[in-house]
């Protein structure tokens, strides 16, 4: 049976943003400026696009292709409105260690993904959405809306939360079911 590291993102992007998070108005300075922002919604949003491309690819579950369809699209629709407003606002998306510590994690998850197959990756793929998107949403209501300085990109941030804590409740639907049957069950 293969091992499976179940919270190797989360963890890792957890432990760039707690700091952030716990910080006092007056650290908040030492959060990410709004070009890192830009970035980290990037890197969390190709991320999750690619996590999708992959369920596409593997899974034989209605249920979860559904999902990483919805994935797809919404990370998509988020990544070029986010593009267009940091163009418009003369912003380039900049890296940072919250950004890069996501890129990371994501090595190891992809991995992961690439290497399980049927019962196995829906219930790994599945579990990850859960872990990202509880970290994400998290992470935009802790560090990256009170530390966003502009106006439009703190607004274009909290009109995107809600949509990320559906995708939240949507993984967590699709678990509860998947473990309510003793595992996914698969299409023909």
């Amino acid at each position: 049976m293969t091992k499976i590291h179940l919270f190797a993102i989360p963890a890792a992007a957890l432990y760039l943003l707690v700091p952030a998070t716990l910080a006092t108005p007056a650290q908040a300075a030492d959060g990410p400026t709004d070009a890192q922002i830009v970035g980290i919604v990037l890197a969390a949003d190709q991320i999750d696009i690619d996590y999708g491309k992959i369920a596409l690819a593997k899974s034989k579950n209605k249920g979860v292709r559904e999902f990483a369809q919805r994935m797809i699209t919404d990370h998509s629709a988020v990544q070029q409105s986010v593009i267009g407003l940091a163009a418009k606002l003369g912003v380039s998306g900049e890296s940072s260690p919250t950004s890069e510590g996501l890129k990371q994690g994501s090595v190891e998850i992809t991995a992961q993904l690439h290497k399980l197959t049927g019962k196995e990756f829906d219930k790994f793929y599945i579990t990850n959405e859960v872990n990202y998107h509880a970290t994400v949403t998290g992470a935009v209501d802790g560090v990256l809306i009170p530390n966003a300085q502009n106006a439009e990109l703190k607004a274009a941030l909290q009109g995107a939360q809600p949509l990320f804590l559906k995708h939240l409740e949507h993984a967590r639907t699709l678990q509860s079911g998947s473990q309510a049957m003793g595992g996914m069950k698969h299409s023909k």
